[in-house]
């Protein structure tokens, strides 16, 4: 029998796959030129690339994150530390896009952006619980 916490998790957990796939689909398509503005500086001299590179592939990672959670259920654990992971990653982004107070889609006032700090601890913890067994 299926326990209501087995059943929460795996709503959870298609839930933030939808979510996962939603933005990284925004990161290749509508919002793409938007999410740009969070990349900091830095991150292009680090990773020796430009800035749309960066939004490109952290879309697909998304995209391929959402699937993953999905499709991968004997390898549920280990995604969601990966998309724990990626949240982690993303971070220095969000931090960046406060600091300088620039717009991005949907983060258009300083409250937001602050907001949105606050919701990656947020997602972090939601991928971890939601692919534990």
């Amino acid at each position: 029998m299926t326990s209501f916490r087995e059943v929460a998790r795996t709503a959870a957990r298609v839930k933030l796959a939808a979510l996962l796939g939603a933005a990284g689909v925004a990161h290749l398509t509508t919002l793409r030129r938007g999410f740009r503005i969070t990349v900091p500086d830095w991150a292009t001299k680090l990773l020796r690339t430009d800035k749309d590179t960066i939004v490109v592939v952290s879309g697909v990672v998304e995209i391929l994150l959402a699937v993953a959670l999905l499709v991968l259920p004997g390898e549920r654990r280990r995604v969601g530390l990966a998309v724990a992971a990626f949240f982690v990653a993303v971070f220095p982004g969000n931090v960046h896009q406060w600091r300088t107070g620039r717009s991005a889609p949907g983060l258009d006032t300083d409250a937001k952006r602050l907001a949105r700090l606050f919701l990656q601890p947020l997602l972090v913890v939601w991928a971890a619980w939601s692919t534990r067994r």
